[in-house]
């Protein structure tokens, strides 16, 4: 079930606690206009426990923050096996799905509700048309993510490291 927001006051404040947004003050007259901005554009989605936020290898627009409840991520092995990546409780401010701001690839997981879960959801083009009237907001918005894609990336090329490393210290303890 999808509905818009009614309280720019309820909301404001779990979207500040968000990375992406925590450059954002809602005590500041520019960045609290930018925010309004924001929310008249989210929805809020309702998803029941378990049912499928996203699924890994389809496409989709929507950035989700969620607001209340409980999900896993998840992602196939390329033997085909699922494997559980976390549980994510709301009171972590988590959001999944950010790549869909600035990209229209498949999805790199899959995302289920543990629980009934509401959702804060913010779509690709509804993003990027507002930043072309706020810059401010995409420049602050996409430099967050592009910093967490590159903490994502060294730390994938680290696990990359130690799992070579691993590799070949077991070939040659086998020779």
């Amino acid at each position: 079930m999808t509905k818009t927001i009614d309280s720019f006051e309820e909301v404001v404040p779990k979207l500040v606690k968000i990375q992406l947004f925590s450059d954002f003050s809602p005590e500041d007259e520019k960045d609290k206009e930018i925010l309004k901005n924001v929310c008249e554009i989210m929805k809020l989605k309702e998803f029941k426990k378990d049912e499928v936020i996203i699924e890994e290898g389809k496409f989709g627009e929507d950035f989700f923050i969620l607001y209340r409840g409980t999900v896993r991520v998840c992602r196939k092995t390329p033997a085909g096996d699922t494997i559980a990546l976390a549980d994510l409780k709301s009171e972590d401010n988590i959001f999944f799905g950010e790549t869909a701001l600035i990209s229209d690839e498949p999805r790199t997981a899959t995302v289920k509700a543990l629980s009934d879960c509401l959702c804060i959801s913010l779509s690709s083009k509804a993003f990027l048309s507002l930043c072309e009237k706020e810059p401010l907001l995409g420049y602050r918005v996409i430099f967050k993510l592009a910093k967490r894609i590159a903490k994502t990336l060294r730390d994938t090329n680290n696990d990359k490291a130690t799992l070579y490393a691993a590799l070949f210290s077991e070939i040659e303890e086998g020779f």
